[in-house]
Order: C-alpha cells, then sequence, then structure tokens
C-alpha cells in the first residue's frame, strides 16, 4: 500500500501556502478496516495529509535539500468526520522558517464546512541523526509529478516551478 495521504495538489506558492485535496474511497483499507461497519477517515490520517502537504511546502523552500520531518502536533480539533464519497480539501500556510524547520497552520474543509484545523512543527533532520537519503530521488520525483506539484507551483513572484536539476538527473539514470 501506497502511503499518500493527498491527491493532488491545487495550489502552491512557494515558501507561503498550498492546498490539495483528498479523495475519500471505501477502496482504502484505512478508511474501511478502521472501524469496522463505519468506514471514515481518521483525524490521525487527516493530519498525515496536512503533515505531506506542510512538510512537502517546507521542503520546497530549499529545493527539498533538507529532511524535513514532522516534529510536533502543537495543536489539532477536528468538528466532523470524513466519510467514503468525502472530498477533503487541504490549505496550509506557513507561517515561519527558522534554521531547524518551520510551523505551518493547516484546515481542511468539506465543501464549504469547516471539518479540522492544526498547527504543526516540523524539523530539519541533520545528517548527524539521518544518515541516509529519506527517499529515493527518481521516486520521490515520481511522487511529486503524481502530486502534481509542478503543475500548480510557482515561485512568489507566480514563476512556474523549476524541478531540481538533481531530481531530473536522477530520473534520466533511472530511464537509462
Amino acid at each position: 500500500m501506497r502511503w499518500f495521504w493527498i491527491d493532488r495538489f491545487t495550489e502552491f506558492v512557494s515558501g507561503v501556502r498550498a492546498s490539495s485535496v483528498k479523495c475519500v474511497s471505501l477502496a482504502e483499507e484505512h478508511v474501511d478496516e478502521y472501524f469496522p461497519g463505519y468506514p471514515q477517515m481518521t483525524p490521525s490520517f487527516v493530519l498525515e495529509g496536512f503533515a505531506q502537504t506542510g512538510g512537502l511546502l517546507l521542503g520546497q523552500v530549499n529545493d527539498f535539500q533538507e529532511r524535513v520531518v514532522l516534529a510536533k502536533i502543537s495543536s489539532a480539533k477536528f468538528h466532523c468526520l470524513a466519510r467514503p464519497g468525502d472530498h477533503l480539501s487541504y490549505s496550509v500556510t506557513l507561517e515561519t522558517i527558522q534554521p531547524d524547520g518551520g510551523l505551518i497552520k493547516a484546515t481542511s474543509h468539506l465543501g464549504e464546512t469547516l471539518h479540522g484545523e492544526a498547527e504543526l512543527t516540523f524539523a530539519y533532520a541533520p545528517d548527524s541523526v539521518v544518515q541516509t537519503e529519506m527517499f529515493e530521488p527518481a521516486e520521490f520525483l515520481r511522487m511529486l509529478r503524481i502530486y502534481g506539484l509542478f503543475d500548480v507551483g510557482v515561485d512568489q513572484d507566480g514563476n512556474p516551478l523549476k524541478i531540481p536539476q538533481r531530481f531530473l538527473d536522477a530520473e534520466a539514470r533511472v530511464m537509462t
């Protein structure tokens, strides 16, 4: 099973904000099997969707040179449940960037209804802690392409985001 907790980006402004969507499906094991007889996307999985959206927003600021990890969930509140057939819209805003990580604020909506809100802290994992790549570069680029990050992503001046050359090089090596 792939652990993608977002389906695609709908907006991505480098260093500022990102929006993504998650279509909740009964075909996903975690939706059907977590509470047998009452399928839902649990808040913990929604938080992971926030983390993936916000972590990629923070990671892109430095062309994905840093290993971004979720360090802390400062607050989280959920107002209703996401059920099969629902379309969750995530919005994250990068509130602060520090030398050791950053803070994002996130919300999810079901249509016009506020579904959830959270504040998440991310840290950069230094080489002394993680001495390997967290993701193989070509596979990571494949994931970013699936999410549509470079289809909708722009810098703060509105120019399209460029794919980091090291990802393109890794992809070329895999293709040959």
